[in-house]
């Protein structure tokens, strides 16, 4: 009985450790980055590494997510003779929805997944040790600029997804369905405005945020070995993509 007992509460308190060991996580993230001075050259390089080389997968990505929902949103307002109305529906979907959270999952399955990896490998190889030996601090030197990277680069890549995909619509509605460039753009005046635009860059910032965080966590947290590089880094990517999809209710909840 004591031992089930045990059992018991040792499954409760893993996760609240855990929650817990993560927020003193951020907030020690966040303490130094007010911290001067600013990594800027370690801050250029994570901004290249994750927004500029993740452009050519986004865009791709937002293309064809634009030319899918242009094609099944057509049919489906032919029945109701409301196909005049394809481009802000395929407008709002992008900016409001698909664009910041599928732009956030190929982000993390890119990037994230290899920041945990090459922070995981730091850590098991005692670079991290070093860093600490050479009184450089690893929050500064590793996780501020990677947290800083993805505030800036989620937000420009969703906007980047956005167009694509409007573009990807377009290719669709028009050149292939026959629909009116001036009726697939000029509706769109009329139902997008910044609002949506804004809500669409704050859901981008919460998931640069989300990502980045729990990337950096897992890396600096690994267990020891390739194993444990290995599953630090898959439980990045599912942790994070869970919580996009989490954040992303609770912001629309809140938002609209």
């Amino acid at each position: 009985m004591l031992q089930l007992l045990a059992l018991i509460g040792r499954w409760s308190l893993t996760p609240v450790l855990t929650l817990g060991r993560a927020g003193l996580f951020l907030a020690n993230t966040i303490l130094w980055t007010f911290t001067p001075p600013l990594k800027v050259k370690r801050l250029i390089k994570q901004i290249y590494f994750i927004g500029s080389r993740s452009i050519t997968i986004v865009s791709l990505t937002g293309t064809f997510t634009g030319m899918v929902l242009a094609l099944e949103t057509f049919y489906a307002m032919k029945k109701f003779g409301a196909e005049a109305l394809l481009g802000p529906t395929v407008a709002l979907s992008m900016i409001r929805e698909l664009g910041p959270v599928i732009s956030a999952l190929m982000i993390t399955a890119r990037a994230g997944s290899a920041l945990t990896a090459e922070i995981g490998i730091m850590r098991i190889t005692e670079q991290i040790d070093a860093l600490e030996l050479m009184a450089l601090n690893p929050y500064r030197y590793l996780i501020v600029p990677n947290i800083l990277a993805g505030l800036i680069s989620f937000p420009l890549l969703a906007a980047l997804f956005d167009v694509t995909g409007i573009y990807g619509g377009y290719l669709v509605g028009v050149k292939l369905l026959g629909l009116s460039p001036g009726t697939y753009f000029g509706e769109m005046k009329s139902f997008v405005d910044m609002q949506e635009i804004l809500h669409g860059t704050y859901k981008s910032i919460a998931f640069g945020l989300l990502v980045t965080w729990t990337c950096c966590y897992c890396g600096y947290y690994t267990g020891y070995g390739a194993e444990g590089v290995s599953k630090a880094t898959t439980r990045a990517v599912v942790v994070s993509s869970v919580l996009i999809l989490i954040g992303d209710y609770v912001l629309t909840s809140l938002l609209f």
